[in-house]
């Protein structure tokens, strides 16, 4: 299968138009029928995705499986994976039908719902896949329409405003790496990623306003991606968006943004700015390190004071991407796989507890905490599925979450003591919030007369859970899975980098700051 790719990417695309096309009208037995398509579609995808798996070759650090072919304006359109993008095409793969599933109750405009998540799927495939810088951004981008779509549609009463926060800040941090990316033509001559990962940007110093750039063009380049892959995972302070997006998304639209979304960001520090900026993210190493110690702790203590239960695992959420932003730029084997391992582990496991506050929406209706109390008296395996995913959130031994976390901390440990220091205090803190929700949610005695004929999860809800409790188990006891699949690129990824920067030399005099490089 020469084109295996493409048929993944656009196997959901293709769906959504049959929906659009055939599909006409209104009635039951359509919404049923566009139902089963998306999900056939997004189980098919999932099935040929694993292929893709098969085929790859983990001791090939380049990348496997390209597709180029000329595209309009003479632009390419060129597809690969390597060791870093592979996992992130499958766990997009993997939880579109879970999505598809949780969605199953929706019964508002339920073909054009289908359709957005099946366009979404697609873009968001692209963007792990894409190897030209424009396709990229297409990419990147068109997918934040669809999930504009399902917020501002589906969502909850002020979906409007969270839509168009989310649509904003995303948008303005974009229009800085389009400048940047038109930069890199002018100097490298070419929009292919593969080639522009072994050009050698300038890293001469120079001043703008008196303020002198070290790094140069690469600092530069560096500070441009940086603003739209720190929204996009979200960093602190640019995270406000996602709390809104999340409380105001219906559950599906939730999992989606929290599993695979957010990861767009920690992939394109991974794609761009370590491996083609290296001297400029090695310049800029100790602000990141800052923000992520700062979002792990402040957003945890914020997490600690909600109210709503949507927005306590939101602010969860920004805490653990801290710890990936952190793994990566201590650019180092155990930091950028604890990233990687982190982010994936996050998909399965935030999805999870989005799901899990879904289950008891469905019931009830409401996300306040105080709406609930002693739900294991009527929903014991409710109870104990959260308890599960909470304890994974923490981070518990045994679970994913611990290897990702665990990973991390000792990446940062090497670089900066202090900085894993303070960041070891948010698994303090998340343990404080995580328990405290689960106690005030689950445990104590059923004396609100509205939960007292709550019904316990039903067949389908517990088949959505079980692929999501059986991931974070096997990954937990046995992560190398994973760790083999993104060792090798890892280790090519951080010798460039060493290699770089150790070139460039930024403390010896200007004249020799222009050594070349590779």
């Amino acid at each position: 299968m020469g084109n295996l790719l493409s048929i993944v990417t656009f196997l959901p695309l293709l769906a959504a138009l049959i929906l659009a096309g055939l599909l006409r009208g209104k009635g039951e037995a359509v919404d049923r029928n566009a139902k089963w398509l998306a999900m056939f579609a997004t189980t098919a995808t999932f099935l040929i995705s694993l292929f893709i798996l098969f085929q790859f070759d983990p001791a090939d650090t380049g990348f496997q499986m390209v597709e180029e072919r000329e595209w309009l304006l003479g632009l390419k359109y060129k597809m690969g994976v390597d060791g870093i993008s592979v996992l992130f095409v499958m766990l997009t793969t993997f939880m579109m039908p879970l999505v598809i599933a949780a969605s199953w109750d929706i019964s508002h405009r339920v073909k054009e719902y289908m359709i957005a998540f099946l366009l979404l799927e697609t873009l968001m495939l692209g963007v792990f896949m894409a190897l030209d810088l424009v396709l990229f951004y297409l990419f990147f981008e068109a997918g934040l329409i669809p999930m504009f779509l399902i917020i501002g549609i589906w969502g909850g009463k002020e979906r409007i405003y969270a839509s168009f926060k989310f649509f904003l800040y995303t948008l303005l941090g974009s229009v800085l790496m389009l400048v940047a990316m038109i930069a890199m033509y002018a100097d490298a001559g070419t929009t292919d990623i593969v080639k522009l990962l072994s050009h050698n940007f300038a890293t001469e110093s120079f001043s703008i306003l008196g303020i002198q750039v070290v790094g140069g063009l690469q600092t530069m380049l560096f500070l441009a991606f940086f603003a739209s892959f720190a929204v996009k995972m979200p960093m602190w302070p640019v995270h406000t968006w996602l709390p809104e997006a999340h409380v105001q998304a219906p559950t599906a639209g939730s999992v989606v943004l929290a599993a695979i979304l957010l990861k767009m960001g920690g992939y394109g520090f991974l794609r761009f700015s370590l491996p083609m900026f290296p001297v400029g993210s090695d310049v800029m190493a100790n602000f990141v390190f800052t923000l992520s110690v700062i979002a792990i702790i402040y957003t945890s203590l914020v997490a600690l004071v909600q109210e709503d239960m949507k927005k306590l695992i939101a602010y969860s959420s920004v805490a653990h991407m801290g710890y990936v932003t952190m793994g990566i730029f201590a650019a180092n084997q155990q930091g950028v796989d604890g990233a990687i391992f982190q982010m994936l582990s996050h998909g399965f496991i935030s999805g999870a507890l989005f799901l899990c506050v879904g289950v008891i929406y469905d019931r009830m209706h409401t996300r306040e905490i105080d709406a609930y109390g002693g739900l294991v008296n009527r929903m014991p395996a409710y109870a104990l599925i959260f308890m599960f995913f909470t304890m994974a959130n923490v981070g518990l031994p045994g679970t994913s979450g611990f290897i990702g976390e665990f990973l991390t901390l000792m990446g940062v440990f090497q670089k900066n003591t202090w900085v894993a220091a303070g960041a070891t205090t948010g698994v303090i803190l998340s343990a404080g919030y995580a328990l405290w929700l689960y106690r005030r949610v689950v445990m104590g005695d059923l004396i609100k007369e509205s939960l007292k004929t709550i019904t316990d999860m039903n067949l389908r809800e517990k088949l959505i859970f079980a692929p999501l409790v059986f991931m974070t188990i096997w990954l937990g006891v046995y992560p190398a899975p994973i760790l083999d699949r993104i060792g090798p690129s890892v280790t090519a990824l951080v010798q460039h980098y060493d290699t770089a920067v150790a070139a460039a030399d930024l403390s010896a005099p200007a004249e020799s700051a222009d050594v070349e490089h590779h």
